[in-house]
C-alpha cells in the first residue's frame, strides 16, 4: 500500500509545502490597467477605488503610474476576483487585461 503524507506537529513543512500549493494557483492572475486619453485623473482614481476598495493615496499612486509608464498592475488575485475588477474599471470605458503567469 502506498505511504500517505499527512501534515502533523512532527512534519510541519508538509503543511507549509501543501498550503503554498493549494493557493499558488489562486493569486496567478493579475488586473492591468492602460493609459488612456480620455479620463481625467480624479475619474481612474475614484474607479480604481471603486473597483479594488483601497485608500484614495494608494489609487492615486497607481493612477499616477498607469500614467509615467502607460500601465499598471492595479489587482492580483484570484481569477473570480480579477473579473469583477477589471468590469468595475471597464464600466467607464478603462482599458483594461487580466494576465496570469
Amino acid at each position: 500500500m502506498p505511504k500517505q503524507w499527512t501534515a502533523s506537529a512532527e512534519n510541519p513543512e508538509t503543511l507549509q509545502s501543501e498550503k503554498s500549493a493549494g493557493t499558488a494557483g489562486l493569486d496567478a492572475y493579475r488586473v492591468v490597467l492602460f493609459n488612456d486619453d480620455d479620463h481625467s485623473f480624479d475619474e481612474v482614481i475614484f474607479q480604481i477605488i471603486k473597483a479594488v476598495n483601497c485608500s484614495r493615496s494608494k489609487a492615486e499612486k497607481l493612477t499616477w503610474e498607469v500614467h509615467l509608464k502607460g500601465r499598471a498592475v492595479v489587482y492580483s488575485g484570484p481569477i473570480e476576483r480579477c473579473i469583477y475588477v477589471s468590469a468595475v474599471l471597464e464600466e467607464i470605458s478603462l482599458k483594461t487585461e487580466i494576465q496570469t503567469g
